[in-house]
Parts: structure tokens; C-alpha cells; sequence
């Protein structure tokens, strides 16, 4: 019983990848492009998310510091959910809804690119941090789910939405670091030429 239950979950997430894969691969290559625009000018990219999703922001933001597959020089990114004293000073002294959006401020310039990331869409504290990025003229690259939710609602033309057409947290987190893989590998396939996979 536990067992089927566990295949069902592998079923599950491998029929959505594979039919999320025609419907994302437009939006996740114009994220690389926007991405790539941003760290070939000298500018580098700022990802938030709560919960598993700042987990994929850390995530995101490790290997395009460090390395991806490939060697490679190192790229700009900055998860905006790794200073305790950051976050915890915000939350407690103005509202946890501006945890990411003073820190936008801060650190963000015209030419920046905000990775955000929300399975359902509607994290205040995620949607703060897009209006303070639309604010200093960042692109935003929007990973979501469930239609995208209110984030959908706010993201300009010039923005990218990655929209996970599913309803389940998990499932949508499983295509989110997917795509997230798929945007490293196709700003080192830009810079560095085509390769395959390593092994």
C-alpha cells in the first residue's frame, strides 16, 4: 500500500513535467534570456520565496554563484532569504509582509532581474517585493502556480511568468526547481556554447 502510494507520487509528478514541458519551455527560455541580459551588463539577480519556495531561491542563487554543471565564472545572485538579522529586524520593527521588498530596494537596480517564487501566487510578502522591483525598473521572473493568483495580476509585459498548471504545493515546487535547473542550464549553454548533458 505505502509502496503504491510512493509510485503514484513518481507517476504523478513525471505526467506533469511531461506535459508541463511544451507549455513552459516558451516562458522558462525567455526567463533565461532576461536572465542572461541581466548578469552579461553587470547585473545580477535578486529570489525571494517563503517556505520551500526560499528554499528554491537559496537554491537558485547557489549555483549561479558557484557553479551549475559546468565551470563557468561566477555569476550574481542573492537569495533574499538568508539574513536572519535582515529579516527578523524587518518583520519585527515594520511588518513580515516587507521582508523582501525593503531589501529590493536596497539592493536592486535598473537592470536587475527579482526571482519570484510562489506556488499559489498570493504571498504578500512575494508581491511587495514585485512592486518594489517594478519600482527600480527590475525585470521580474515569476514562478508560480494554481493560475498564478495575484501575482498574475501585476506582472507587466516586459516580466516573465512561469505558471505551473497544477493545484498541488508539491507537484508545483517539483516543476519549479526543474524549470529553475532548465535556467541555469540555458544561461551556461549561452555563455559557454552547447554541450551535452555531463555525467
Amino acid at each position: 500500500m505505502l509502496e503504491q502510494r510512493i509510485q503514484q507520487n513518481f507517476i504523478d509528478s513525471a505526467d506533469l513535467k511531461y506535459q508541463a514541458a511544451q507549455t513552459l519551455s516558451k516562458p522558462i527560455a525567455q526567463a533565461v534570456q532576461a536572465i542572461l541580459a541581466c548578469v552579461t551588463s553587470g547585473g545580477k539577480v535578486l529570489a525571494c520565496g517563503n517556505g520551500g519556495s526560499a528554499a528554491d531561491a537559496q537554491h537558485f542563487s547557489a549555483e549561479f554563484v558557484g557553479r551549475f554543471e559546468r565551470e563557468r565564472p561566477e555569476l550574481g545572485a542573492i537569495a533574499l532569504t538568508t539574513d536572519s538579522s535582515i529579516l527578523t529586524a524587518i518583520a519585527n520593527d515594520y511588518d513580515y509582509n516587507r521582508i523582501f521588498s525593503k531589501q529590493v530596494r536596497a539592493l536592486g537596480q535598473a537592470g536587475d532581474v527579482l526571482l519570484a517564487l510562489s506556488t499559489s501566487g498570493n504571498s504578500a510578502n512575494v508581491l511587495a517585493a514585485i512592486e518594489a522591483a517594478h519600482e527600480r525598473e527590475m525585470t521580474v521572473v515569476a514562478l508560480t502556480g494554481r493560475g498564478g493568483g495575484k501575482m498574475a495580476g501585476v506582472l507587466r509585459e516586459t516580466d516573465v511568468h512561469i505558471c505551473v498548471p497544477h493545484e498541488r504545493t508539491a507537484r508545483i515546487q517539483e516543476v519549479h526547481i526543474l524549470a529553475l535547473h532548465c535556467i541555469c542550464d540555458g544561461v551556461d549553454a549561452q555563455l559557454l556554447g552547447d554541450q551535452d548533458n555531463p555525467t
